[in-house]
């Protein structure tokens, strides 16, 4: 009875630790990018969001999504060690698409303490000169 009454004092003292470190935690070191001015000629466009995590346990993107089949956002699959630095790489292909401003989103689903981020993309397509 007293091996049992011991295992569980361990026990709740073992998940009140691990309840106590901080959670995974994104931070970006900005959260919109404007492209500026781009020919229609020249349409492809990329950019890096660089993040680091700040929380005390690997930070682990679940996914992140644009909102628009013409956006397409890279990112590693290996978990981020806490203090390390990460990038998402984002790519606008503008062929297609009529000339002119452009402004979308990349929903960024993580396992840290804020679930959800949005970044955002801007910028103008100009028409190729003929």
């Amino acid at each position: 009875m007293k091996k049992l009454i011991l295992t569980t004092i361990v026990l709740a003292f073992a998940l009140t630790a691990a309840m106590a470190q901080k959670p995974a935690q994104i931070k970006f070191e900005k959260t919109t990018h404007d492209f500026g001015s781009f020919s229609e000629s020249n349409p492809k466009v990329t950019c890096v969001f660089a993040f680091e995590n700040v929380g005390e346990q690997p930070l682990v993107i679940n996914q992140a999504i644009a909102s628009c089949g013409c956006t397409v956002p890279e990112y590693t699959k290996e978990p981020v060690k806490p203090g390390e630095k990460g990038e998402i790489k984002v790519t606008y292909n503008g062929a297609g698409k009529f000339p002119g401003h452009f402004k979308k989103s990349i929903t960024v689903r993580t396992n840290g303490a804020v679930e959800m981020t949005r970044l955002y993309i801007e910028g103008d397509m100009t028409e190729a000169q003929k």
